[in-house]
């Protein structure tokens, strides 16, 4: 697997250079959605992770490794969520700047929080092209280093983390399923967990309205998102030169489901389990409740990794 962006070595010094300073998450159980899905499932709690998403194992690898002539620079990434957060809070751990350009529509929320940790907001036009040339010209005139949400082999290597503790704390594990937006999560998760043990599988999660890497697998290439339309927020992005090829390779396959299905698992997360997670990770909680998954044979004991819980409190989607 040397081939690829990240690695088990990887992600084994990823996990020692954010260890005290990102949490270990806990595993949560529910009976009522055993049940319904007639399997044992292991839900691993990243939406208790700091700034409240996955995204800060990364970014706190990504950070932390930073030689420290590069630090003193400062980073800069582009973001209007998770990732935004996490590379400001990284920073401020390490006592460097962080410049984060967030689209003027950005959630009022989410720019609060970047603020809080310390990030200077810049603000940019809501599109891709406007984020890249706004992040150059800081990059251009601060020298800081560009931090990529998620195409980046430390932010990949990062998340890996959360197989290496995933395995260790449930034994006779068969399964991941993890939402799949830019690919970094479920790359990192796959690199670490194929290392760690070939015959695991893993399963992407996707809203059908952001589907670009259901049609990636299905065409056997990449293919970019146009204009996707979901509740899954954090799932809009199309994967990277990076990802992809991490994804294609060991990504069993990518379970689609419809906004129906995500707002009913994430209001049975929180009801029913006490897990106060976003629509993005809920659409993993609806792949494992689909009947696409039950007919999937030979797993028993899957974990679904809850990738975030920062959710707008004011505009609950039921």
């Amino acid at each position: 697997m040397t081939n690829y962006a990240a690695d088990l070595q990887n992600v084994r010094a990823a996990a020692q250079r954010i260890a005290g300073r990102a949490h270990r998450t806990p595993v949560a159980t529910c009976a009522t959605i055993d049940r319904l899905t007639g399997r044992r499932v292991f839900f691993k709690c990243e939406h208790l992770q700091k700034v409240g998403a996955f995204k800060f194992r990364g970014a706190c690898n990504a950070v932390m490794k930073l030689p420290e002539e590069l630090a003193a620079r400062g980073v800069v990434t582009h973001s209007s969520g998770n990732h935004a957060q996490a590379v400001a809070l990284a920073a401020r751990m390490r006592g460097i700047e962080a410049h984060i350009v967030m689209p003027s529509n950005a959630l009022a929320v989410k720019r609060r929080a970047v603020e809080e940790y310390g990030g200077q907001v810049v603000e940019c036009e809501p599109t891709l092209e406007a984020r890249e040339t706004t992040a150059a010209a800081v990059i251009a005139e601060t020298g800081a280093t560009f931090i990529h949400p998620y195409d980046h082999p430390d932010i990949i290597a990062g998340q890996g983390t959360i197989s290496l503790e995933l395995i260790e704390q449930v034994p006779g594990l068969n399964a991941i399923v993890a939402p799949i937006g830019g690919g970094g999560l479920i790359s990192g998760i796959c690199v670490a967990a194929k290392g760690l043990n070939p015959a695991i599988r893993v399963l992407a999660a996707e809203p059908l309205g952001a589907d670009d890497a259901a049609r990636s697998m299905a065409a056997g290439k990449l293919i970019l998102q146009t204009e996707p339309n979901t509740i899954a927020d954090g799932l809009l992005t199309s994967m990277g030169d990076l990802t992809w090829p991490i994804v294609r390779d060991h990504v069993e396959r990518v379970i689609t489901v419809g906004e129906d299905e995500i707002v009913t698992a994430m209001r049975l997360a929180w009801e029913r389990a006490k897990l106060l997670i976003e629509p993005s990770a809920a659409a993993a909680v609806a792949a494992v409740l689909s009947e696409a998954f039950r007919e999937i044979a030979e797993i028993d004991r899957v974990a679904v990794v809850l990738s975030g819980g920062n959710t707008d409190l004011d505009n609950l989607p039921w």
